[in-house]
């Protein structure tokens, strides 16, 4: 039962354990222009709460076996995101022993060997309509929607040389790490190995060559070079 002290901190203390944070509970009562004090009102809890679940519990529908003839229909009327786990799985399968060329997440793919009998390639040619009239498989799409948008983190590519974006052996972008939003380059630093996070002196921003410190926060996309004590 709310009382009419610290209403947030108490909400929030009796949420914690369901992950739900004061900045989530401040965000569903600006959400809904609500004050505080609305809170001890019955009439708008449920409204509140549901506010506060979109908020703090974010959830994407993905329809799965949308390559089904039967899913076209259920499609047109549900608010999800289409998806065929079974083509991605398929297209990668077929990637890996080199009878075509697929980037998990694109529209289409390159057949490398013509010579496969017309069962396959008749499935190929089905998969390939999929991937055309869905934008892919929706494997990699709902993947990016669940963690660049839903829960808003970034994608960082740490690298050794700033020129080349490449590793000590000349990989290039060899590595790509999730990172919470807000987090710093010294987080991207001890992510990498606590030495290099313990020995931190700068990073470099490879994209404009800047130095930039410690406390830089993240961006989507950034390719970071980290340069601590040997």
């Amino acid at each position: 039962t709310l009382t009419k002290g610290d209403i947030i901190a108490e909400l929030a203390q009796s949420l914690s354990g369901l992950g739900v944070k004061r900045e989530h509970i401040m965000g569903a009562l600006r959400s809904l222009r609500m004050e505080k004090e609305d809170l001890l009102k019955d009439e708008r809890l449920f409204e509140f709460a549901s506010e506060l679940r979109k908020i703090s519990k974010p959830i994407l529908v993905v329809g799965n076996k949308a390559d089904m003839k039967e899913a076209r229909e259920n499609l047109k009327r549900l608010n999800v995101l289409p998806c065929s786990a079974e083509v991605e799985l398929a297209l990668k399968e077929a990637s890996r022993k080199g009878l075509i060329k697929y980037i998990p997440g694109d529209d289409d793919f390159e057949i490398l060997k013509e010579d496969m009998d017309q069962r396959r390639l008749k499935a190929l040619e089905f998969m390939r309509n999929f991937l055309k009239e869905n934008g892919g498989s929706g494997v990699q799409r709902a993947i990016n929607e669940v963690v660049l948008n839903l829960l808003g983190a970034v994608v960082v590519y740490p690298v050794e040389d700033e020129n080349k974006l490449t590793n000590k052996e000349g990989e290039v972008l060899p590595d790509a790490f999730v990172m919470p939003r807000g987090s710093r380059a010294i987080d991207l630093a001890y992510r990498i190995h606590s030495d290099l996070g313990d020995n931190f002196i700068k990073a470099i921003d490879c994209r404009n060559k800047k130095v930039i410190g410690r406390d830089y926060v993240l961006k989507n996309g950034d390719v970071i070079k980290i340069v601590a004590r040997a």
